[in-house]
């Protein structure tokens, strides 16, 4: 640990009390049963626990460590510092395997390429290839580095461990004539040294914000992994596996209602499932705003409500959830792109890594599980 408490406390947890300050004057109301946190500045955040019980977090492609519970971080600790291509950046995720593999996959910013052609209906030119690094035994040195996707990667939302101990990696990838966006899973047997690809999930679409995207996924307790796909079709599509990632043969609309934004599913100690997202409607009522159709930034209009953010559980492996509880909402702003923590067994940490307009503070906070869940 640096001597100097350091600079990073006031990047991710620092001033709790002015942060209640700034969301009460923004107008944000937040379920009694949540903790405000001191809440990230910046960044796609992301936690996980290292062996001697400490929290790793990543942001601008440097490590930080805190042994405080996020009170106070380590100095940053680049993970890449070679030259491009293949450049960490904000926009990834992180694992630690049960071995004790680090395994960071992000987007490479350094190659990012636009320009949405209005008139074909497509992008193709398009590039922002997704990569991976891993660290072993929770060294100081990153080995492996390679390429995943070569193309347009999509905002990387999620990467599990299975009970068997694959790690799968679901990779939103950019489809052409017409522009929209499909799903691959990458999966890896050997702790992210080598990958194997999934079957494409395309659900069709025309638009630069349409067909399969951030997908978000968990392994149920039968084994298959279950993955909820952002669409703008009113509705999450959820997918199934039974072969941990690498096909998926059941493709469908599932029954949880949302808007044009990604969820984010996690699978509890508890054995349940807790899902964070942006509903359909804001809570009681039954239209909102739409944008897009007409195959620019989709092929229909769609919800773009993220004023609220919700949760909801299952106790049967996604068949059923509980009625959506909106922990957050702040009208006017877009709350979403939420993150889930399970810090320890029932305690979950939830963060919202996309907020708008800018300045707009993340919700940042900690529940009990058994606060929302019938005894």
């Amino acid at each position: 640990m640096s001597s100097k408490p350091i600079v990073l406390a006031l990047t991710f947890l620092m001033l709790l009390v002015s942060a209640g300050v700034s969301l009460g004057r923004q107008g944000r109301w937040i379920d009694p049963r949540c903790t405000v946190m001191p809440c990230p500045a910046t960044g796609s955040l992301v936690f996980v626990v290292l062996g001697d019980g400490s929290l790793m977090t990543i942001q601008g492609g440097k490590t930080s460590i805190s042994k405080d519970d996020g009170k106070t971080w380590s100095e940053p600790r680049s993970v890449y510092d070679g030259p491009a291509p293949g450049i960490p950046s904000d926009a990834c995720k992180l694992l630690r395997t049960r071995d004790g593999v680090l395994v960071l996959v992000y987007m490479d910013m350094s190659v990012r390429k636009w320009g949405w052609d209005s008139a074909k209906h497509d992008a193709p030119g398009a590039r922002l290839d997704g990569w991976v690094i891993r660290r072993l035994d929770e060294g100081k040195t990153w080995v492996d580095r390679q390429r995943l996707l070569e193309g347009y990667c999509g905002a990387l939302i999620d990467i599990i461990q299975t009970s068997s101990g694959r790690i799968v990696v679901p990779i939103q990838q950019m489809l052409h004539n017409p522009g929209r966006h499909a799903i691959r899973t990458h999966v890896s047997a050997d702790d992210g040294k080598t990958w194997e690809l999934g079957n494409i999930i395309d659900l069709g679409g025309c638009g630069h914000h349409d067909g399969a995207m951030e997908p978000t996924l968990a392994e149920l307790s039968d084994g298959r992994l279950l993955m909820l796909i952002r669409t703008t079709l009113d509705r999450f599509w959820e997918a199934y596996s039974t072969d941990e990632g690498r096909y998926w043969r059941v493709l469908r609309p599932s029954q949880v209602d949302a808007s044009s934004a990604p969820g984010y599913l996690l699978r509890l100690n508890s054995g349940r499932l807790a899902l964070a997202w942006n509903r359909l409607y804001p809570e009681g009522k039954t239209t909102f705003r739409r944008a897009g159709g007409k195959g620019q930034s989709s092929e229909v209009a769609a919800s773009r409500q993220r004023e609220e953010l919700s949760l909801a559980f299952s106790q049967d492996g996604g068949k059923t959830w509980t009625k959506p509880v909106v922990i957050a909402r702040e009208k006017g702003k877009q709350l979403s792109y939420p993150y889930m923590f399970e810090r320890a067994p029932g305690q979950l940490w939830v963060v919202t890594r996309y907020n708008r307009p800018q300045g707009t503070l993340p919700v940042c906070v900690s529940l009990k599980e058994a606060d929302f869940v019938d005894k």
